[in-house]
């Protein structure tokens, strides 16, 4: 059922006009953009302050740099491809396992490593990238991700979105992958959001293709019982992010490795608003609160400020909204 502007505005629902003008354009210094629109500089970045981010294999930078694949995959039992400049999940290819002279992807398919090569050729020419801009291939570790979300997500790593606002986390949610999406976290495609309580780690809200959800499509799986474990370090590793990059209104994406704890995946200079969506809740109110807090504040401090005043109930327990919030314009 569709709701009403009114609505939408006493929710303190945001649209992209605001986004852009009053959060972005005044927060986001443009000659800073570069540093999260290149996955790997955001990559090397993230390194010199000290951030986990998922192990780097090696890259590619030329055509005849393809040559060179097969002794850069060798000896990884599974990698991930992806576009440096890429956007939206696009062009990210996932190797679970190699199996003699095949590379297998989390759906069962098989690869040859002709059809690896021929990936990375039309990553390198800018298939992928914003504005069709020549790329470099970066080749990561596998993420071998919390075996406690496994029933959370098909085929594919779930990711967890933070929006963070002048270093305050100020709204999350989970991404899962499911069948419509293709194993991808995206929401556009079909993946479910689940918003996330900033204080514990745990579901608010489910969502798919605009509207509530109980389960996972797929496995089935309800989703009130999912929560973050060590929910306070991937906030601090969230709240991090704006010392390291300088930028005022940043969306964060991090996922679970098992062995390694909370890793930064990549970050975005402007995030989407479904998040919205996913808490059932609208971003004003929060940006707000925050921009009335002084500066010179910690991590640590602003953390614990975002899990006081920004606590939420599930409402997976409650029962579902019944409203679908759009999107402002």
């Amino acid at each position: 059922m569709w709701t009403t502007p009114a609505k939408l505005r006493l929710k303190g629902i945001i649209g992209m006009n605001r986004r852009n003008i009053r959060y972005i354009g005044r927060y986001n210094s443009r000659r800073l953009y570069p540093l999260v629109d290149d996955k790997l500089k955001t990559k090397l970045l993230a390194q010199r302050y000290g951030i986990t981010t998922p192990a780097l294999i090696g890259t590619v930078s030329t055509q005849f740099g393809i040559k060179q694949l097969n002794k850069i995959l060798g000896g990884h039992p599974g990698f991930v491809i992806k576009p440096a400049k890429g956007s939206g999940g696009k062009g990210i290819l996932v190797i679970e396992r190699v199996e003699g002279e095949h590379f297998i992807k989390p759906s069962g398919a098989r690869l040859t490593l002709s059809d690896v090569e021929r990936h990375v050729s039309n990553l390198l020419s800018g298939l992928y990238s914003l504005g069709g801009s020549p790329d470099v291939a970066l080749i990561e570790a596998l993420i071998n991700f919390d075996e406690g979300l496994s029933e959370y997500t098909y085929e594919g790593v779930p990711d967890i979105r933070v929006i963070v606002f002048r270093g305050y986390p100020v709204m999350a949610m989970m991404r899962l992958s499911t069948a419509a999406s293709d194993g991808k976290a995206n929401l556009h495609q079909g993946a479910v959001g689940v918003g996330l309580d900033i204080a514990t780690g745990t579901a608010i809200r489910g969502v798919q293709f605009d509207r509530t959800r109980q389960d996972h499509p797929d496995t089935g799986h309800e989703l009130a019982s999912l929560r973050i474990p060590d929910w306070r370090t991937l906030l601090l590793l969230a709240a991090g992010c704006y010392e390291m990059t300088g930028l005022g209104y940043l969306g964060t994406d991090m996922v679970l490795d098992r062995d390694f704890g909370p890793m930064l995946l990549e970050l975005n200079a402007r995030p989407g608003l479904a998040i919205q969506m996913a808490n059932g809740e609208g971003l004003r109110q929060r940006l707000d609160l925050v921009e009335q807090q002084a500066e010179g504040i910690t991590p640590e401090q602003r953390v614990a400020f975002a899990q006081k005043h920004f606590a939420r109930h599930s409402e997976l327990k409650e029962g579902p909204v019944q409203e679908t919030a759009v999107a402002a314009g």
